[in-house]
């Protein structure tokens, strides 16, 4: 737990009780702060107070009194419109700030790695920590990826942070410059809370604030966005900038040809690793992936052979591209945390016969980016609210069935891969869509999808296609 002396005896606003906020709260009574914790979900206090956290109802307390209110990153600050307790926070002066900027300030001797973009932060998180610690590098993971900061050990001067910054989380967080920032990509989501695509763009370039040599900024190179912002910074000339590409060379980068990485950040073209032996890191976004974290690895002054060595290693993460298992020659792969079409569309690059398991709570923007992959596509099964517009988008495009749960889809798609006999068939569950019409989560999702795909009687085999 990270200790904050610096709040000892002032009370402290705490809205919002999901895991990062219990943590806050934690560790600021355990601080000896006046902790004032509030969520507007009534099941949320409860679980709070049973873990002896102090309830003040935020809504209706002096607000003269906090001079700082710890905000949860799921709550609206500014767009659509701030939360009510926002408004009287600010209106009194309070500060507000999120967790990872509480860890800022407790531990400023540290070095900081930071890691956004809309599709990816979690697996390129989770890989360099795991890069880092096999390197011999005392380093920890935290922050978007689902590990409270404040959960995590003092890192003093010699331990590194590696942190997965969503854009709410650079919004709240003003003390740290990251020694090394990544930017992976950047397609639109979330445009409700940023008040546009604007706004989202300009959220993400916090990961760069206040950056001057020798601290490095790892831009992606595959999105015309991120293109631009490379190039901006690049000319600004402040710190040093690495580009990386799972699709084209970047002189002096980090980039990925044919499944192969190439290293040129010392000017010669040095192929490091070849991914296609990687089976935790399928697929064109995942290469994408791979190269930032080594790029990030080697702006840590690790060589490459060790941090090749550790990606062969790298397990994946659950709900990401995550193979369950394969049944009579079928392979199961659970991508529940594609709740948008750009990550599912990563997904539907990355098989040869796809037996598509997708719906949920639409998001803005239809299927597009999922169209051109059509062609990978056996057959689709829709699920959920999107179950009628998603079937609009892909009428006459793909052979599909509108099968409403998880348990009717997965039924239907083990029937339709084990009849057609095609070759590396792979049932996989990206769903493109949010998953609270049925589900209190995509982990929830994933789960579920997981525990029927193990109850599938027939023969287990062990090789992924």
């Amino acid at each position: 737990m990270i200790e904050l002396p610096f709040f000892h005896g002032l009370p402290v606003g705490v809205l919002g009780l999901g895991s990062s906020g219990l943590a806050a709260a934690r560790a600021l009574q355990a601080s000896g702060a006046e902790v004032w914790a509030w969520d507007d979900n009534e099941d949320a206090r409860a679980h709070a107070a049973e873990r002896g956290i102090p309830l003040v109802d935020l809504h209706r307390c002096d607000w003269q009194e906090p001079t700082s209110l710890i905000l949860s990153p799921g709550i609206p600050h500014r767009y659509p419109a701030p939360h009510p307790v926002v408004e009287l926070a600010r209106d009194a002066g309070a500060e507000i700030i999120g967790d990872v900027e509480l860890l800022g300030r407790a531990q400023a001797d540290a070095r900081y790695i930071g890691i956004t973009g809309t599709n990816g932060k979690s697996t390129t998180t989770a890989l360099l920590g795991h890069m880092l610690q096999l390197c011999n590098l005392d380093a920890q993971i935290g922050g978007n990826i689902g590990l409270p900061v404040m959960d995590l050990a003092p890192a003093g001067n010699s331990g590194t942070y590696v942190l997965e910054m969503s854009s709410y989380q650079l919004e709240l967080t003003f003390c740290i410059t990251f020694d090394i920032a990544v930017l992976l990509n950047i397609t639109p989501d979330h445009l409700e809370r940023h008040g546009g695509f604007d706004g989202y763009v300009a959220a993400k370039k916090e990961i760069f604030r206040r950056q001057t040599s020798p601290r490095t900024a790892i831009v992606g190179l595959d999105d015309e966005t991120c293109r631009a912002l490379h190039d901006e910074l690049a000319a600004a000339g402040d710190q040093r900038v690495i580009g990386i590409s799972a699709e084209r060379e970047v002189p002096g980068g980090v980039y990925v040809i044919d499944g192969v990485l190439y290293d040129e950040l010392d000017g010669r073209r040095v192929p490091a690793i070849d991914l296609y032996e990687v089976g935790s890191l399928p697929g064109r976004h995942n290469w994408q992936n791979a190269a930032a974290a080594y790029a990030a690895g080697r702006a840590c002054q690790v060589d490459g052979a060790p941090l090749a060595a550790s990606i062969r290693s790298f397990a994946g993460l659950p709900h990401r591209q995550e193979r369950v298992t394969a049944i009579e020659g079928i392979a199961y792969v659970n991508d529940s945390k594609a709740t948008n079409p750009e990550a599912a569309a990563k997904a539907l690059a990355s098989y040869p016969t796809i037996y598509w398991i997708a719906g949920g709570r639409p998001k803005d923007g239809g299927l597009e980016p999922c169209l051109p992959h059509l062609d990978k596509v056996a057959e689709a099964f829709l699920i959920g609210e999107a179950s009628e517009s998603f079937a609009a988008e892909l009428e006459g495009k793909v052979t599909l069935q509108r099968c409403g749960d998880l348990a009717t889809a997965l039924a239907a798609a083990t029937v339709a891969a084990r009849r057609d006999g095609k070759p590396n068939p792979v049932v996989l569950l990206s769903p493109a869509a949010a998953s609270f019409d049925q589900f209190a989560s995509f982990e929830q999702r994933g789960d579920t999808f997981r525990r029927a795909v193990e109850a599938i009687p027939g023969e287990r085999e062990e090789e992924l296609v």
